[in-house]
Order: structure tokens, then C-alpha cells, then sequence
């Protein structure tokens, strides 16, 4: 009886899932259009709210929508992609893609580096450190968070700029810095409270990190970048010649 019941439920969602692909793919709800409520959704389906979402979190893993808190469920943009091997800075990239993206700078800060912070600057001793926490938007919604973490003793004066702008021209012109090389890590995991809110999802909502630890001509570990990119926003391909 447990396993009929088991495929009763099994097919029923398979059914929901294929009947609100059906939705977006043929556009009967466009792109960026917010779905019906689940409550709507269980009423339409004659079914239980808690099949409702597990159907939208199954739909939301594939990256075909998307939620915020208190807002409810969309249909998620066309994916940026992303090649993190490139110097190309975030409003070329997807200025490139015929998209409008926006910068705006969250906060600033100057601290001892510990933890994480410590960890990717590979540092072992009391070294000050400046974080820098931007909230990056195609299209007008919030996608990316980013957090740029540098050691304070190369970049005197850099609070001072205007941070909404490239790092790499800043580096360059006041700095004289070039990238030289960086070292990637990507992990899928959950946003932290902090990252959730700037980008209006819910604590624990699974998130795409990407670290980059960049070093400049010179050899020497400059800054690091922890990047919180929503993961239905982003696709990475990865282009090496």
C-alpha cells in the first residue's frame, strides 16, 4: 500500500513539474513573471501544498525559476555565462550579452584577517585587512554578491575611490597592479544570513561560490574576491587556449 501510495505522489509531481515546464517554455509566463502562489498552485493541481513545492524546488535546482522571500516564485532570465578565466570586469561581460547590469556598494570595512579571510590571503600573522561587500544586478535584480577582501598594507587609500567601478582599473592606474594570475575555487553551497539578505532569497538557499585569489606581476597575493552568485543567473564555460 506505502509504495502505490509512493508512486500515486511520484506521478503526481512528475505531472505538476512537466505541466509548469510546459508554462514557461511555450511562454504562457514569460521571463521574470512571477508564477502563482503555491496556495494558488495546490488549488489549481487539487493537491497538497507540500507536493506544490517540492515541484518548484525541483523546477528551482534545473534553474528554471526562481524565489525571493515574501515575494514568491518566478520564471528565471536567460543564464549570463561566465568564464571565470577571463579579465573581462562584470559590466563588460554582460553589457556583451546585450543585458544592463548595475553595481552598487554595500559597505566597507577594515579588520584583522581571521578564518576564511586569513585563509585564502594565506596569512599567519596580525595583518589588517580590507573587506569590501558590492551588490551586483542584471537587469535590474540582484544576482551576484561579492565580497573583495584585501590586504590593506598594498592598497592605501583605496576606501577612498569610487568602489562601484572596476578593481582592475583601480588597481592598475593608482596601484600599478596587473593580474597576473588567479586560483579558483567553486563551490555549490548555502548563503550565509548576510549574503540571503542582500539578495532578498532565504538563509540556507543554496548558492553558487566562487573564490578567486589574485596575484599580481610581481608574484605577490594581492586581494581575493568570494563571489554569491544566485545559480539560476549564472552558467560557467570555461574557453582555454
Amino acid at each position: 500500500m506505502n509504495l502505490a501510495i509512493d508512486y500515486q505522489s511520484s506521478t503526481q509531481l512528475g505531472n505538476i513539474k512537466h505541466t509548469l515546464k510546459h508554462w514557461i517554455r511555450s511562454g504562457t509566463v514569460s521571463k521574470g513573471q512571477k508564477l502563482p502562489s503555491e496556495r494558488e498552485l495546490s488549488l489549481l493541481f487539487s493537491t497538497t501544498r507540500i507536493t506544490i513545492k517540492d515541484a518548484l524546488v525541483s523546477l528551482e535546482t534545473e534553474g528554471l525559476i526562481y524565489r525571493e522571500e515574501r515575494r514568491g516564485w518566478f520564471v528565471s532570465p536567460e543564464r549570463i555565462c561566465y568564464n571565470p578565466l577571463s579579465r573581462t570586469h562584470f559590466h563588460k561581460m554582460i553589457n556583451e550579452q546585450n543585458r544592463h547590469a548595475e553595481t552598487k556598494l554595500v559597505s566597507t570595512r577594515t579588520e584583522v584577517a581571521i578564518g576564511e579571510y586569513a585563509r585564502i590571503l594565506d596569512i599567519d600573522q596580525i595583518t589588517p585587512i580590507h573587506v569590501i561587500e558590492r551588490l551586483r544586478f542584471i537587469d535590474n535584480r540582484a544576482v551576484l554578491f561579492v565580497e573583495n577582501v584585501l590586504k590593506a598594507a598594498m592598497f592605501e587609500g583605496i576606501l577612498s575611490e569610487n568602489l562601484t567601478q572596476s578593481f582592475t582599473g583601480i588597481y592598475d592606474t593608482k596601484y600599478g597592479y596587473k593580474t597576473h594570475r588567479s586560483q579558483f575555487e567553486v563551490t555549490p553551497t548555502s548563503a550565509p544570513s548576510h549574503v540571503a539578505r542582500a539578495l532578498n532569497i532565504v538563509p540556507g538557499q543554496s548558492i553558487l561560490k566562487i573564490c578567486r585569489v589574485n596575484y599580481n606581476q610581481n608574484q605577490q597575493l594581492m586581494d581575493a574576491e568570494l563571489e554569491y552568485w544566485r545559480p539560476d543567473s549564472v552558467m560557467l564555460r570555461v574557453d582555454h587556449r
